[in-house]
């Protein structure tokens, strides 16, 4: 599992600021910094990423250099993802991209677990490939094992790269009961908790509301 936090970086700016409700009004910004840390978190699972070895042409004479072996495929959580998935996608600019649509359900009275709507897929054939699964909370982690669930029906990845900006442990415990297949996690912040309303803590609010707007 990789935490971006755990090292100073710009990305700690940039984490603060979204987090912050004194700037959080500001909706582009919101939106940039999502983008912007999407960016952060593309160039780090490039690391390990496979690549291979080509000759190039310089002005001067030919050299070595190195390129991606294939392209991952971007997969967007539907409505928050969408600015932090386009940070990923700047960097992937060729890659293949799914999106998927799946929600919480409005909570009732007395609800004691949190409940996963997936209602929309529009994904390539993701067999033998590199998956990078984008939405920027991992609360109870539900929606994300719903989300791959329904993606093996296009195939089985060679590994799924979950990116998350702001965890809860208990949604991280979640994925790693529940997914069987090969997957690496990778995080902007871990934070302490869920509360009893399954919202992290401290969190940031609702993403998808700060982007974009309230929801009826």
């Amino acid at each position: 599992m990789f935490v971006l936090a755990k090292e100073n970086s710009i990305a700690h700016q940039f984490l603060s600021e979204v987090r912050d409700i004194h700037i959080q009004h500001d909706r582009w910004k919101f939106r940039n910094n999502l983008e912007r840390l999407g960016e952060i978190m593309a160039y780090e699972i490039s690391k390990v990423l496979d690549y291979e070895e080509i000759q190039i042409h310089t002005p001067l004479t030919e050299t070595k250099a190195k390129k991606l072996k294939e392209k991952p495929v971007l997969i967007s959580v539907l409505r928050a993802s969408i600015p932090f998935y386009q940070g990923f996608l700047n960097y992937f600019d060729q890659a293949d991209s799914g999106f998927v649509g799946a929600y919480r359900k409005p909570e009732k009275e007395g609800d004691k677990e949190v409940e996963i709507e997936f209602l929309y897929q529009a994904a390539p054939n993701i067999e033998g490939r590199e998956v990078i699964l984008i939405d920027p909370m991992l609360a109870t982690g539900k929606s994300f094992v719903k989300t791959i669930q329904n993606l093996l029906q296009n195939g089985t990845p060679k590994t799924i790269h979950i990116a998350c900006l702001i965890a809860a442990p208990e949604g991280v415990s979640f994925i790693q009961n529940n997914i069987n297949v090969p997957y690496k996690l990778w995080i902007g912040a871990l934070d302490e908790k869920l509360n009893d309303k399954f919202y992290i803590v401290p969190g940031l609010g609702d993403a998808g509301d700060l982007c974009f707007g309230d929801k009826i």
